[in-house]
């Protein structure tokens, strides 16, 4: 993907948002119309001959968020969003971060965002391939799909799966990031994943394109970009996609559709920005398996991938969100910006009845029940800032101050549990399916709200940067009588001593999570905990030498856990988990027509402070101490057009409980793919193909809870083609 300017535009992707609005009434109808839009977008191939891809990348001295230009190899971007602190530069950044590009997601397949993500090795999955949700960790400390930033908000991501049709980057911030970001719904502290939308584009676009998955999975995409006016200040950009069938799970069927649409108007002096989408999902008659190892002495081995260990069941999800966003220039150095936006989500059916429990026999047999469940989450959130720069005597500032907010109501009804059967993971039998649900009823309304504050000192044309911010965050859930508040400061040093080619840098940040209300079976039953924060030290060198880019990165995380005092029976924070890592990440062409994406990670995660010492030194459950993520793309010389791809993913032994009783075997799993980029009736077509779990593998992937192991992919085939009209 090229990266353009374009004098007529000057603020062209900028995620710098706008000003409030009143709450979104219908706005699962207006989200509706966009998909409807999106799918009548396809006729309209006809409209533009020869598109190019490219962004508008005008630089301002208030840094108005313009995306980042895309990195050599076009895998990843050069830089990321650091929240509330804006786009940085992968070198002027104190944090170890990485932007995932719409370029790459579309030659790799990538169809959800699990399968970007399998690029990072300090990030691993909890759930299976294929599983109705999507949840991972981060260095060793979870992010769940409800977590994920969605253009710089929480919690209006689509809940479950992400389509990436609709989406331009994936940006990746490893370590806990309070400061940055505020509290996520859920107090993830691993790391922060920020979804960037598709934005319209300097030139016109009209993509079409047609995909088929193993075993017949059938899908078809569009994506549409225009721009109007004398100065074409206004676009608009539409991305529909469709997709159904059989899936590699023996019996499995799933359906989705999405339709998302992406308005903007660069202004004189101002932006104007609105995106909208609407996401369906539906599963039927399977479902990967989880399987809890409790009753267990050893771990046995993995059943095929493709067991279809549920037959019968049904889950289906829908998420719909709109979002205004923009920002206003306050004479040359100085700008307001603003977003609000509001997120839908609901699930229906056996989303997580998707686990047994083996029985101690150790030949596979299980103990099976299915759940019926509805819930729904209803999200409005909003960040509203200021951001300039300033000198004083031979200091530059880079200051910003921003207000955020977000209020989340969700509930649910009462979960219907079927009778207990017995069943098999290597020969599955009929399975009893659970009855209707129960009544609905709402259970959650959550207020987070927070003030940051935040100075980039520099020094030496940017040679010294010091980052120095703090956030103060407030907890008001309601129906719990739970508010509380917190500080979180934060501290990050960049040092370039050879010019733009080295990096070095060190930070200290926290994460915040909600503490929780002590239950009635302790002696200090209804005592509130403070909000807790886990703690981060990281060190770490960056190097840039022609187009390609290294990271090495060092660090400690403390996160605080609960614990029981035996001789006062009180419940207390006094425990920790303590996660310590090495991690080296490379992307870029280190070789003409050779380009590289990936890394290796060490984390080595111990149980500290435990209750009584009982399990001090322990390891942590589903955390395992190395893991790669290796791939790399070569262009063929003899065939102008032609590319090779590989990607070896492994994952080393981790333990399957905090008892340490039980430990699941290492992993290593290869992908293969090509591509060829030609014109056929003088339009560019590209034809895609992949292949992951190249060797049909079947394998122990991870523990997504104590005890309970899931499942790795089986081998899945996909081939495309992508025609520009």
């Amino acid at each position: 993907m090229s990266s353009r300017s374009r004098t007529g535009l000057p603020r062209a992707g900028a995620v710098s948002p706008f000003a409030p609005v009143s709450p979104f009434h219908g706005l699962g109808t207006i989200a509706r119309v966009c998909a409807m839009v999106a799918a009548a977008a396809l006729p309209a191939a006809s409209w533009a001959a020869d598109a190019e891809l490219g962004e508008i990348t005008v630089r301002s001295t208030t840094d108005p968020q313009a995306l980042p230009t895309v990195a050599p190899g076009g895998q990843v971007a050069k830089g990321a969003g650091l929240g509330v602190l804006g786009q940085r530069d992968v070198m002027d950044t104190p944090f170890n971060i990485t932007s995932y590009t719409a370029e790459g997601i579309a030659d790799q397949h990538a169809t959800t965002l699990m399968s970007v993500l399998e690029n990072d090795p300090s990030v691993r999955f909890t759930t299976n391939t294929g599983h109705a949700y999507e949840n991972f960790t981060i260095r060793g400390l979870g992010v769940n799909a409800s977590e994920l930033g969605f253009n710089g908000l929480y919690g209006l991501a689509p809940d479950g799966h992400v389509p990436t049709e609709m989406i331009e980057r994936v940006e990746v911030l490893k370590g806990p990031g309070a400061l940055l970001s505020g509290m996520t719904p859920g107090g993830a502290v691993g790391g922060t994943i920020n979804l960037v939308t598709k934005r319209p584009l300097v030139r016109d676009l009209t993509r079409v394109t047609t995909m088929l998955s193993s075993s017949s999975q059938l899908g078809l995409q569009a994506d549409v970009s225009r721009r109007f006016g004398p100065e074409r200040r206004l676009g608009i950009r539409i991305n529909g996609s469709t997709s159904g069938g059989d899936t590699e799970i023996d019996g499995q069927n799933r359906r989705h559709g999405l339709g998302a649409l992406a308005l903007d108007y660069q202004g004189d002096g101002f932006t104007l920005g609105l995106d909208a989408y609407s996401y369906r999902s539906n599963i039927r008659d399977a479902s990967p398996m989880m399987v809890s190892m409790q009753n267990l002495k050893q771990v046995i081995a993995a059943p095929d991938a493709k067991t279809n260990l549920f037959p019968g069941i049904r889950a289906k999800q829908q998420s719909d969100a709109l979002m205004l966003r923009g920002s206003v220039d306050l004479g040359a150095d100085w700008t307001l910006f603003g977003s609000v936006g509001s997120g839908k989500h609901s699930y229906d059916g056996m989303l997580n009845g998707t686990r047994v429990v083996l029985r101690a026999q150790g030949d596979g047999s299980a103990v099976g029940q299915t759940y019926n469940q509805y819930g729904y989450t209803d999200s409005m959130a909003a960040e509203f800032g200021v951001r300039g720069r300033l000198r004083t005597g031979s200091v530059n500032h880079l200051l910003v101050a921003s207000v955020n907010w977000m209020n989340q109501k969700g509930g649910r009804a009462a979960v219907a549990t079927s009778a207990s059967y017995i069943t098999n993971i290597y020969d599955p039998a009929p399975i009893t399916l659970a009855g209707p649900y129960g009544a609905i009823k709402q259970e959650r309304d959550d207020v987070l709200s927070s003030l940051a504050l935040a100075d980039t000192l520099s020094w030496g044309g940017d040679t010294v940067q010091l980052t120095v911010g703090a956030r103060l965050q407030r907890v008001n859930q309601k129906m719990a009588r739970y508010d509380e508040h917190a500080i979180s400061p934060a501290l990050g040093l960049v040092v370039k001593p050879w010019g733009d080619t080295v990096s070095l840098y060190a930070n200290h940040v926290q994460g915040l999570s909600a503490g929780s209300i002590v239950g009635t079976t302790y002696a200090n039953a209804g005592e509130v905990f403070a909000p807790y924060k886990t703690k981060q030290f990281e060190i770490g060198a960056k190097w840039r030498t022609g187009d390609f880019t290294q990271t090495v990165s060092l660090f400690q995380i403390e996160r605080p856990s609960s614990v029981v005092e035996t001789a006062t029976n009180r419940l207390l924070m006094d425990g920790e988990q303590r996660n310590r890592g090495l991690e080296w990440n490379v992307f870029g062409e280190p070789l003409r027509g050779t380009r590289v994406l990936g890394g290796l990670a060490y984390t080595q995660a111990i149980q500290s402070k435990t209750q009584g010492g009982a399990r001090d030194g322990y390891g942590v459950y589903g955390v395992p101490r190395w893991t790669a993520n290796l791939g790399g793309e070569w262009d063929v010389p003899a065939l102008p057009g032609a590319t090779l791809t590989g990607r070896l993913i492994y994952t080393g032994a981790q333990w399957v409980n905090s008892a340490n009783t039980l430990k699941m075997p290492s992993w290593t799993r290869v992908d293969v793919g090509a591509r060829y980029a030609t014109r056929i009736a003088a339009k560019p077509v590209t034809f895609r193909a992949t292949v992951e779990n190249l060797f049909d593998k079947s394998y122990w992937a991870g523990s997504f809870n104590d005890n309970f192991a899931t499942t790795g992919g089986p081998r899945t085939v996909r081939v495309s083609a992508t025609v520009d009209f």
